[in-house]
């Protein structure tokens, strides 16, 4: 069941990103990224992950997004072969952000390090 979950998850990871990429109007869809899929056991719910590049315009996408669920719902529908479209929603992946604050800790640890050596 956990190989068929994981095809499924696959499937609309690849299958969302084509919709957002052809299918949707607005030109602030060019800049997601659909990073990760994780379907509920029952295959009822699909949490997707997206990614923003530009951090200003995270919220108002994501809000815009979730309005466009339906449609992007729809479209699945007509593109795979399910018994049952799982409903869709949508967060933020703060993956990005996470690793480039580690990244500034540790750039700031080794600028420290350097000024103690004599």
């Amino acid at each position: 069941m956990a190989y068929r979950i994981e095809k499924v998850e696959s499937l609309l990871k690849q299958e969302i990103s084509s919709i957002l990429l052809f299918k949707m109007r607005d030109p602030i869809f060019g800049f997601i990224t659909v990073t990760k899929v994780k379907v509920s056991p029952d295959l009822k719910i699909a949490k997707v992950y997206i990614s923003v590049l530009q951090k200003e315009e995270r919220q108002p996408t994501l809000k815009k997004i979730t309005a466009s669920a339906g449609f992007i719902r729809s479209e699945l529908g007509s593109r795979i072969k399910l018994r049952y479209v799982p409903e869709l929603k949508f967060f933020l992946d703060d993956t990005l952000d996470y690793v480039e604050k580690i990244d500034n800790l540790i750039k700031k640890i080794h600028e420290n390090d350097q000024q103690i050596e004599p």
